[in-house]
């Protein structure tokens, strides 16, 4: 377990997730993606309860203790998700940071099914603020920083948020190399982070593929 961000955010990273990438990822390029909600750049595809959990069972007791959660977490849900829209077709709220949400006992599971090693996923701090998470206390501030400084701003550019933003500062960048998964918290600030010159993929053979479960205490 390691830390980043002055926050000094708990992140779990395991090398080697699954035993067998290249059967995973043939059984996940056999589900029926779709869009689901307006934030995530691409498409997903729902994964059960008994087929998540067993991904993570060793993996509990540690998370409990690192995340300083009163009790083991549990399934809240997961989905394959496929990355499938261009820098330059991003909406202007998937340019920018985001959170699963305010809880912090809210656990992110994410197992990169593909070679993503250039790209990955990387954390940020909203500059006006200082946030690394949002939590329901902080909720309403950060909104307000946030619609403030885009007003003054303008909307970000069509891309993939980068190292460089007036808005939000780059803390931590974990590179998503095939099979690496990586637990955070879910009131993180946080984003895919595609190499330079990222063209998508939609078919899930061969496009950015990652398994997204989701975890409460």
């Amino acid at each position: 377990m390691s830390s980043f961000g002055v926050e000094r955010q708990p992140l779990l990273t395991i090398e080697d997730a699954v035993a067998d990438l290249a059967l995973v990822r043939e059984i996940a390029a056999r589900h029926a993606y779709r869009p689901i909600g307006p934030f995530y750049p691409g498409v997903r595809a729902p994964v059960s309860e008994g087929v998540a959990m067993p991904l993570v069972a060793p993996l509990l007791p540690a998370m409990q203790r690192g995340f300083g959660l009163a009790g083991p977490p549990r399934y809240f849900e997961c989905y394959l998700s496929l990355v499938t829209v261009a820098p330059a077709d991003l909406a202007p709220i998937q340019r920018l940071p985001h959170f699963d949400g305010v809880e912090p006992e809210r656990i992110a599971v994410l197992l990169y099914l593909s070679d993503d090693a250039a790209g990955g996923t990387a954390f940020y701090r909203q500059r006006a603020t200082g946030f690394e998470s949002v939590d329901a206390g902080r909720f309403d501030a950060y909104r307000e920083a946030l619609d403030e400084q885009s007003a003054r701003h303008g909307v970000p550019e069509a891309c993939y948020i980068g190292e460089r933003s007036p808005l939000f500062a780059r803390t931590c960048k974990v590179d998503g190399a095939a099979n690496r998964m990586i637990a955070y918290r879910g009131n993180t600030l946080h984003c895919a982070a595609p190499p330079n010159g990222f063209a998508p993929v939609a078919d899930p053979r061969r496009g950015r593929l990652t398994l997204n479960l989701f975890l409460k205490a």
